[in-house]
């Protein structure tokens, strides 16, 4: 950062309020989360629609707390649903202004971190950033293909704290994260089990299609029951995919998304509770498995991390379970603010070269959803 401007913002907009934190020389100062309440949002048809009620709220945050906008010398939004890119922070250029616009294929509300970021960056003249947004995309070939040509495997993943995390563990280990081989567990209320090889996500489940339950999704389930379930007449196309990305899982079973309930009861002799949150140990394990195939038993570590990762039973688990793949670590929840922080500083620092996002779509190195 430049002596005169030595501030940065992080904007990471969720689906009920926009979490922001304001940064001096690389340290966090303040953080808040800006709730929305659901009349408010309700008032805009789409997402997109939302850019400027937000983008107000986040300049008055800012006024609240004594601080000047032009302090700043970077802002970083979180990256939503774009075309499917490489990891690394990215500059919020025209081409991804109008692509965060669009939600396609569906939209997010994280997409309008880029937005308010190139909205700020422009008026005050400085640069904005998105940083490992879901839809990266650094699949090998081998694991995309699935036995349906219509079907192939997307990779949406938790990227922001999965490569945030290994970056974490390779400074602890002692090496550039980028010479480790890691399988990578994201514990939240979606799973992502990623294999990570030297810095890469060469293959990971889709946490809304594959691989285990979490406490709201379904994860992986029997393809031929669901397509009858699909033409049972009993639900409509939105139920089903609410059932399998966001009534799933511990909520579909025991009526809660909450590991710690589900403690609760396990502790009063719920044997159902105890069964399902096994059940779940089984399938993440299972998981990181096939993450050690696609590896070639090649791994240097498993590290646990997210939300669920807090739960000292679940930790225990999953390492009895995995510790004979490699050692296993545990960076328990996960910072999103921090993570975006770290990747725009990376570029201001000119510890990494800021991806164009215009090229590498219209280079044909993205992959088109």
């Amino acid at each position: 950062m430049t002596m005169e401007k030595k501030a940065l913002l992080a904007v990471n907009p969720g689906s009920t309020g926009t979490k922001i934190a304001w940064f001096r020389e690389g340290q966090e100062v303040w953080r808040e989360n800006l709730l929305h309440s659901p009349e408010s949002l309700a008032t805009f048809a789409t997402v997109a629609d939302q850019f400027p009620y937000r983008l107000e709220a986040v300049e008055s945050a800012i006024a609240r707390q004594g601080e000047s906008l032009e302090e700043l010398a970077v802002v970083v939004g979180r990256g939503g649903i774009v075309e499917p890119i490489p990891g690394g922070a990215y500059v919020v250029d025209d081409l991804l202004v109008e692509h965060l616009h669009r939600g396609r294929p569906w939209e997010h509300p994280a997409n309008l971190g880029g937005l308010i970021a190139r909205a700020l960056g422009d008026r005050l003249g400085i640069g904005a950033f998105i940083v490992d947004p879901v839809s990266v995309d650094e699949l090998i070939d081998e694991a995309r293909l699935t036995g349906l040509p219509e079907l192939p495997k997307r990779s949406l993943v938790h990227a922001l704290n999965i490569r945030a995390t290994a970056k974490r563990a390779g400074r602890d280990l002692g090496r550039d994260w980028k010479s480790f081989n890691f399988i990578v567990l994201h514990l939240g209320g979606g799973i992502s089990v990623a294999a990570l090889r030297q810095g890469q996500i060469i293959d990971v489940n889709n946490a809304n299609d594959f691989g285990p339950f979490s406490p709201n999704r379904a994860g992986g389930v029997p393809a031929g029951d669901l397509v009858r379930l699909c033409f049972s007449g009993r639900f409509s196309e939105k139920e089903i995919l609410d059932r399998l990305a966001k009534r799933g899982g511990f909520l579909a079973y025991c009526g809660t998304d909450d590991l710690r309930e589900l403690r609760r009861r396990i502790a009063e002799g719920d044997e159902k509770a105890d069964l399902l949150v096994r059940a779940m140990v089984l399938q993440i394990a299972k998981e990181a498995g096939s993450m050690a195939a696609a590896l070639a038993g090649d791994v240097d570590a498993l590290i646990l991390t997210g939300g669920m990762a807090y739960d000292d039973r679940l930790r225990a688990d999953l390492t009895a379970s995995l510790q004979w793949i490699a050692p296993v670590l545990a960076y328990p929840g996960e910072d999103e603010m921090s993570a975006l922080a770290e990747g725009a500083l990376a570029v201001l620092r000119g510890e990494e070269k800021a991806r164009s996002y215009r090229a590498i779509i219209e280079g044909g190195a993205g992959r088109a959803l």
